[in-house]
């Protein structure tokens, strides 16, 4: 017979029971810095609400505040790009392996339910997601909700079956609609989950998130909402001075002036000495991790490497400190301007075509293997505290000024050793051979794992569409970059 289980996720699925992180987080990716802000003015009286007892008095301040007005397909794209990662750091295994391992899974949440459906449909595969529904009104949300009866929604789910098998949720403490539910079952399970030994055998892996969007680096509880608030505008000051300091200096000093703006770069391996008169160039190729990995890769070699870029902004372009080399997308054109510029020296690329953030390394495109046999693999990776350098659904024109407005960003730059003749095109190998195995051994040394998405199937997850930047003019990017930062001194 089949088995079925009803869990709540607040609490019981996720370890934290408080969802005031989460709408911080719609708050700063749909709508922005004001919204954020007024959210975190608002968290003691939220804060006070909820322990009062008033808890869906708390809720529907979280909701109106960080949602009424915005664009339902901006909650959407958020729910979609943003909260699935923050979602799976706070999976708790232990309630995991348990849900798991029935066939028919229900999630009961208290948080909207546009906001966790993709996740527990998509990642913790449920078959059903009962939440409240935000009320909308010509495309806009209202901020309102519609809270019926948890315990009436999960009787008529199962009005014609058996009721749920197994209960997961927290030990009620009062007669909330969201503990309800559980009287349904035939049994009830809570925290900590003292019979999940039975459970193991079964037991199966959460999907992982591999595409993840969104400028926060960390959960923005109170307190690190509040940190992030206060370092603004001390951020984008230094993001300025350090980006005037990378264009003016020469290269030699970037290492000496990048820690003392509290950045720093670790290398390893034996990077190849610069190409002799008359000879080609080397060409690096570069797992994709941020903008700024090419410029990274010079600043170590002391001297600039071209670098192979594709749909990066124009502003971009202007402020970068490296020659950059424009590729179209047309195989044969892209081809005869890569060897042109080997000819002259060396080359860097980053065959992903696109970042990724997660521990993840997406498939590489097997051209940079037909073009030359002198392939020197680096491994890029990076850590930063505040922001994210990187955006599918944001203007990427900011991405190098969110990189520096971390207080100490640190890259990591290992190289490895040239590819021996036999592992090139010259043995007979095939280019996508090649590539393959380029992909394997920078997985390897990064600890991460190779797939075979793509470019497009990154931004398909994350902002629907192919990835292509539009050509706009550089006046309506600086445009775009003073009305973005100008809250911020106001």
């Amino acid at each position: 017979m089949e088995s079925s289980v009803v869990s709540e996720l607040e609490g019981t699925l996720l370890k934290d029971s408080d969802t005031f992180s989460y709408f911080m987080l719609v708050a700063f990716e749909a709508s922005g810095l004001i919204r954020f802000a007024l959210l975190l003015i608002l968290w003691p009286v939220i804060r006070l609400l909820n322990m009062a007892g008033i808890e869906d008095a708390g809720l529907k301040l979280m909701i109106f505040v960080a949602v009424a007005g915005v664009p339902e397909s901006d909650i959407e794209s958020v729910a979609r790009a943003v909260l699935p990662k923050f979602y799976m750091d706070d999976l708790d295994m232990e309630a995991w392996k348990v849900f798991s391992s029935h066939d028919k899974r229900v999630v009961v949440t208290k948080t909207p339910r546009i906001m966790v459906e993709r996740f527990v449909k998509e990642h913790l595969r449920a078959d059903e997601v009962i939440g409240s529904e935000l009320i909308t009104r010509f495309g806009l949300a209202t901020g309102l909700v519609k809270l019926d009866a948890i315990s009436e929604r999960v009787a008529k789910l199962f009005n014609n079956e058996e009721p749920p098998t197994l209960g997961l949720g927290r030990r009620p403490v009062s007669t909330t609609p969201t503990h309800s539910f559980l009287h349904l079952c035939k049994e009830q399970l809570h925290s900590p989950f003292l019979a999940k030994e039975k459970y193991n055998d079964q037991f199966l892996r959460p999907v992982p998130v591999i595409f993840h969007d969104g400028r926060l680096v960390k959960r923005p509880t109170a307190s690190t909402g509040l940190l992030i608030i206060f370092w603004m505008p001390l951020g984008i000051l230094l993001a300025i001075i350090r980006i005037i300091a990378g264009l003016m200096l020469p290269f030699w000093a970037i290492p000496y002036t990048s820690r003392l703006f509290g950045g720093k770069v670790i290398v390893k391996g034996k990077p190849p000495p610069p190409p002799s008169n008359g000879s080609s160039g080397v060409l690096f190729v570069c797992s994709h991790r941020t903008l700024m990995d090419p410029v990274v890769l010079s600043s170590v070699l002391q001297r600039k490497v071209p670098a192979v870029t594709y749909s990066i902004s124009r502003l971009s372009e202007i402020l970068s400190p490296i020659p950059t080399v424009r590729l179209t997308r047309i195989r044969h054109v892209d081809a005869e301007k890569i060897k042109r510029e080997l000819s002259k020296g060396d080359l860097a690329v980053c065959p992903e075509g696109t970042t990724c953030r997660e521990p993840f390394l997406l498939r590489f495109s097997a051209l940079f293997a037909e073009l030359t046999d002198r392939i020197v693999p680096v491994a890029m990776n990076y850590r930063v505290g505040f922001f994210h350098a990187t955006t599918a659904r944001g203007w990427k024109g900011l991405d190098p000024i969110f990189f520096f407005m971390n207080p100490r960003p640190v890259y990591e730059v290992t190289f490895l050793n040239q590819l021996p003749v036999e592992a090139t095109c010259s043995s007979g190998k095939s280019p996508h051979d090649v590539a393959n195995y380029v992909q394997r051994i920078l997985a390897a040394t990064l600890g991460f794992e190779c797939t075979n998405f793509t470019r497009k199937d990154k931004y398909r997850v994350l902002a629907g569409n192919d990835g292509t930047v539009s050509n706009t003019s550089l006046v309506d990017q600086i445009k775009k970059v003073v009305s973005t930062l100008k809250p911020f001194f106001q």
